[in-house]
């Protein structure tokens, strides 16, 4: 699988947004088979070094349910530095293929994967994927929502705790492929009518 969806937990909704919690599942858009995890909680005192808070946020944060605040404040949390070198290592590890086989789902393309890029910049450490694997999430709901009437993002049921980010990342794989399968399906299905 070369697919990876990313969701990140962060204190801001810039580019330069503090990341609390990274979470990231492998997935195939054609079978919705899911693959390997990965989820890391990040110190927040290590998120506001290297990223930006804005107040906002953080009050946004402080109106959702205890298991969603817990996420930010756990025990278990490493910094920003390790959580970055160790989902690297989990990109690496998982492709198959080159590094310009591997694509990245982020929600929104001014969101996820331009954060975690900036993220790696600011730590001087290198993507571990191509500029032209990064993929968007919005827009491919956008294309079921307007050319099938297809909107599994609203429909589909969620499993698992809100604003876990492994949790809402397996959540995005799954309704972006139920959506990559519709649009495969009317492709063949005009191809066949077309021959």
């Amino acid at each position: 699988m070369n697919n990876i969806m990313l969701y990140l937990e962060t204190m801001g909704t810039g580019s330069n947004a503090a990341i609390v919690s990274i979470g990231a599942v492998f997935f195939n858009p054609l079978t919705s088979e899911l693959g390997e995890e990965f989820y890391e909680r990040i110190w927040l005192e290590s998120a506001a070094k290297y990223g930006e808070l804005d107040a906002s946020t953080v009050a946004w944060w402080l109106g959702q349910s205890d298991e969603a605040r817990a996420e930010i404040n756990h025990n278990d949390s490493v910094g920003l530095s390790e959580a970055m070198r160790g989902f690297s290592e989990f990109v690496i590890n998982n492709t198959k293929g080159s590094f310009t086989d591997t694509r990245v789902w982020g929600n929104g393309c001014t969101f996820d994967n331009v954060i975690i890029a900036n993220a790696y910049k600011q730590l001087k450490l290198q993507k571990p994927w191509s500029y032209a694997g990064d993929m968007d999430v919005r827009t491919i709901v956008e294309l079921g929502r307007k050319l099938l009437n297809f909107d599994p993002k609203k429909d589909m049921p969620f499993e698992g705790e809100k604003h876990n980010a492994l949790a809402d990342a397996i959540h995005q794989a799954k309704y972006v492929s139920a959506i990559y399968q519709k649009l495969a399906e009317a492709t063949h299905r005009d191809e066949v009518e077309a021959a």
